[in-house]
């Protein structure tokens, strides 16, 4: 009975501990996540840039539908931002790249879901936010797979 105790007690403290280091104990602001990204490592700058643009997505999103257009306009903005920052910190890290270009391309669709809600007026900087979203995910895969055809022909003229 006791090893049985002791166990559950070492795995809460376990899942406690590593909770919290790995973000999962408590919702992050998006004030909180920019001070992060602020002052990461490169390393960690791709998935900080897109858990912020996520949370400004959704940020977006309701303030859409409260009818705050101003607001949602400037969380637009913070999703272009820090998806671009991410973009780059995952070139030159070269870690992250098919993440970033996967939740891209899901914030693209999303937009395009909230673009379809909104008045024909408040609908271009939701377009120009899709348009540039896609560029985001077109140099990623460039940079993907610009590197494997980079080393085949690499390999091709070393054989000759």
């Amino acid at each position: 009975m006791r090893r049985i105790t002791l166990y559950f007690v070492l795995l809460l403290l376990g899942s406690s501990f590593f909770g919290s280091r790995l973000g999962f104990a408590k919702d992050e602001t998006v004030d909180e996540l920019k001070a992060r990204f602020a002052n990461a490592h490169a390393e960690d700058r791709p998935e900080l840039g897109i858990r912020i643009a996520q949370h400004q997505l959704r940020n977006a999103d309701k303030l859409y539908n409260e009818g705050n257009v101003e607001k949602a306009h400037e969380a637009v903005n913070d999703i272009l931002t820090y998806t671009e920052k991410a973009r780059d910190a995952a070139v030159q890290t070269k870690k992250r790249l098919k993440n970033v270009e996967i939740d891209a391309r899901k914030m693209a669709d999303k937009l395009r879901d909230i673009k379809r809600t909104l008045a024909v007026e408040d609908q271009p900087p939701v377009d120009e936010a899709i348009r540039r979203l896609e560029d985001v995910r077109t140099e990623l895969l460039k940079e993907m797979f610009a590197k494997d055809k980079k080393d085949k022909k690499d390999k091709k003229q070393e054989k000759k």
